[in-house]
């Protein structure tokens, strides 16, 4: 009879286990907004750039890797810029910091920011999220370096700016 109990109270002690993990589980489901925030990463094309290799592989890059910058230039008649460790400068930005930077950012080509200017706040925060969620890693962008001076490492040439 106590060796039926001890089966019992073990088969009963595993099932409780069970059901908290799957629980728990359940309670750590993502958040939507950061769900959001991935879709507009890869719809949007912050990756396109903000991630090295992205659209050379047809997005076939670990999220682990994504949004930490690359040092690939782009030079034109500004200079050269390269795309910034997004997950480094988010990390240092408060959400709210975030959408007033967004709403009034002015960058250098080729980055579009008059796009994040259309973006909705909703969709602004939840790209927020999701940039957080992945971590400050990596290192930041190479410099600025200014018209007439050449950079070190690759770049794309871009022509001549209309007139």
């Amino acid at each position: 009879m106590s060796m039926l109990r001890t089966i019992a109270a073990a088969a009963l002690f595993a099932a409780t286990a069970f059901a908290l993990t799957h629980a728990s589980a359940a309670t750590k489901a993502e958040d939507p907004s950061v769900a959001r925030g991935r879709y507009i990463s890869k719809i949007a094309g912050c990756n396109d750039c903000h991630t090295a290799g992205y659209a050379m592989s047809g997005g076939k890059v670990p999220e682990k890797e994504w949004l930490m910058g690359d040092g690939l230039g782009w030079r034109g008649d500004w200079g050269t810029t390269y795309p910034t460790n997004l997950r480094i400068t988010l990390s240092k930005l408060t959400e709210d910091q975030w959408v007033k930077t967004a709403r009034s950012l002015q960058a250098r080509p080729p980055m579009p920011w008059f796009a994040l200017h259309d973006m909705t706040e909703t969709d602004l925060r939840a790209f927020y999220r999701f940039v957080r969620q992945l971590g400050p890693v990596g290192t930041p962008a190479p410099a600025y370096v200014p018209p007439g001076t050449a950079p070190q490492g690759p770049f794309v040439q871009f022509p001549a700016a209309p007139k």
